[in-house]
């Protein structure tokens, strides 16, 4: 079979600005249609006494055809003898830009349709706006209906002028203005005899034009890790599954993953089940196999050691983003944002200008978004988050907002910033300026209990067992004395639908409220214990900053998530949780944090 070229090409316009006619009658020009399917529409038409339009191939379902609008993004294909193309049809009406940034993702280049009669529309500018978004690079916009305007020069220039001027400020570089007459196929696929002042390309002839893209297998290589399967019973593989989103890789090259910086070197490459592969390129969903056995979380990017520019990682970055969402969306509150396969909570830090989709200017800063608003923003993660800039890697550059379930929004990533001091940081030193504090002392509640205050973390990749040290722990200070208590992050589940919205992932508010309870109970003396699984360095690292001043005690298995990290006692898993709980209790008499019991 011959393997042709293709090229992907979106066509953007606002409603009953003719872009399903465009596409209509480039496909019937093109002898694209499937044999009859013209003629047993204008039979449909005629049956039915409506006046025949091409736009009636595309829009087939009837509830499309009442409306008159085209409500979800469908595709279309034809050919030339040049190469193969899928046209993306999105849709134009106001409610349907989610819809439509769908479709734009997928495309190469776009063609943007204007109707001559009724000009450059909000929605208009609000298409080229997604479309710089979204780094489309290859775009023409087809003035339509030029019929209505007898065909006249002046009116067509006017609209090349104005938008050609608003999709320069926004960085997009038109290849042509195009005068059409899409119902009656002028300039369309063939010049047009009508516009003798026009010396373009046809529409076809500039689509014909646009390249299909870079070969993504030259680019630096990135593997974001969808998901990590682990074999049991002696075997310590773990099989890393995702797609090559760009890039090449061979077995034996050196990687390293990003945000958590851990390197090993390829050891396989599995194609399917018993199908291994000595190279893996751009595209290819697969499985790979690494030479140490690290613990690696769904969502952290691979990379190269061998190639010059690695991805950004870290927790703040600045951003272009679109919010879709029909609640606005509040500066300072917790969003699911996801970046490739990464899924992280995150919240804007700061909103440096939000633009006017409409006008291109700027309406200053605020703090919060409304529907369709464009802003330039400060995204702050909550755990740092790997990611490229839109302008380098566009698949790990860009981004959508999940609020209650829903796409709410969309970006792309402009730079990474330095972390500097984050909101964890602020809301921690307001807390300690407005700390209320009591007339007893921290000296005077040792000497009171027998020990000093800490918060203790028992962590294991296994979570029953490290619940199970940790209730036991709590048992055993209780019993000899000590004001000890338990907290399991189950307890803090209370309201937290209300705080981040149904269906949120609410692990970190969890550790956030753990975190803040643990200050509390701490600041009044006690001991006080929890059991996690799953946690990392970034977790820990959060509870720290959280329960300053006072300090924690980590107390942790080898192996699973707490890698790369130092715990005050390594225990193991295999031990009983009474056993454990023993073991800590000896470390803490060592470190004269228990002063006055005897075991």
């Amino acid at each position: 079979m011959e393997n042709r070229e293709q090229l992907n090409f979106v066509i953007i316009g606002h409603v009953d600005h003719g872009k399903s006619t465009v596409i209509g009658r480039l496909l019937a020009d093109t002898g694209s249609l499937p044999q009859g399917k013209l003629e047993g529409v204008q039979e449909y038409c005629r049956r039915n006494s409506r006046v025949f339009e091409y736009a009636f191939l595309l829009d087939a379902l009837k509830e499309e055809q009442a409306q008159g609008i085209t409500i979800d993004s469908a595709r279309c294909f034809f050919k030339t003898k040049k190469r193969d193309y899928m046209i993306i049809d999105a849709p134009g009406h106001v409610e349907f830009v989610k819809n439509m940034i769908t479709g734009a993702s997928r495309a190469q280049a776009a063609v943007i349709v204007i109707d001559i009669r009724e000009g450059i529309q909000e929605n208009t500018r609000r298409h080229g706006y997604i479309v710089s978004l979204l780094g489309i690079r290859q775009v023409a916009v087809a003035v339509n209906k030029m019929d209505l305007a007898q065909f006249g020069r002046e009116p067509f220039e006017r609209v090349k002028r104005d938008y050609g001027a608003y999709l320069a400020g926004l960085g997009v570089s038109v290849a042509n203005f195009i005068p059409l007459a899409a119902r009656d196929g002028e300039n369309l696929v063939t010049k047009s005899d009508k516009m003798p002042w026009y010396d373009g390309p046809s529409l076809l002839e500039q689509v014909e034009a646009f390249e299909s893209g870079d070969d993504a297998s030259v680019l630096p290589f990135r593997f974001p890790v969808q998901d990590v399967y682990k074999f049991t019973q002696g075997d310590d593989r773990r099989i890393l599954a995702g797609t090559v989103s760009s890039g090449k890789v061979q077995v034996g090259d050196e990687v390293e993953f990003y945000p958590s910086r851990r390197k090993s070197r390829i050891r396989s490459v599995a194609l399917s089940a018993g199908v291994d592969a000595k190279e893996a390129t751009a595209g290819q969903a697969l499985g790979f196999t690494i030479e140490h056995p690290l613990y690696i979380r769904p969502g952290e990017i691979m990379a190269k050691v061998s190639e010059k520019k690695p991805p950004y990682s870290g927790r703040r970055f600045l951003a272009h983003l679109f919010w879709m969402g029909s609640s606005p969306m509040l500066a300072g509150k917790n969003y699911l944002f996801k970046i490739g396969t990464l899924s992280v909570m995150a919240r804007i830090a700061e909103v440096r200008s939000v633009l006017d989709a409409g006008e291109l200017s700027s309406a200053g800063a605020k703090d919060k978004l409304e529907r369709y608003d464009v802003a330039e923003c400060v995204i702050e993660t909550v755990k740092p988050a790997a990611f490229d800039r839109a302008s380098e890697l566009q698949a790990a550059g860009r981004f959508v907002v999940i609020d209650n379930f829903n796409i709410s929004g969309c970006g792309i990533v402009l730079e990474a910033i330095e972390s500097g001091t984050d909101s964890l940081d602020e809301r921690t030193k307001e807390r300690e300026i407005r700390w209320d504090r009591g007339s007893v002392t921290q000296a005077e509640r040792e000497t009171r209990n027998g020990h000093r205050s800490k918060f203790v973390v028992i962590a294991g990749e296994n979570g029953e067992w490290a619940r199970g040290t940790a209730k036991a722990l709590e048992r055993a200070l209780f019993v000899e004395g000590s004001q000890a208590h338990y907290v399991g992050l189950a307890t803090l589940e209370r309201g937290l639908e209300s705080d981040l919205g149904e269906g949120l992932p609410d692990r970190e508010e969890k550790i956030r409220r753990l975190g803040e309870l643990a200050r509390l109970w701490t600041d009044a003396g006690l001991i006080v214990v929890t059991g996690l699984s799953g946690v990392d360095r970034y977790d820990l690292e959060a509870l720290r900053r959280l329960n300053a001043p006072s300090e924690i005690f980590v107390a942790g298995t080898a192996d699973g998530p707490l890698e790369g990290e130092t715990p005050d006692l390594v225990l193991s898993s295999s031990e009983s949780p009474q056993s454990s709980a023993m073991r800590v209790i000896e470390r803490l008499r060592e470190k004269e944090i228990l002063t006055d019991f005897q075991i």
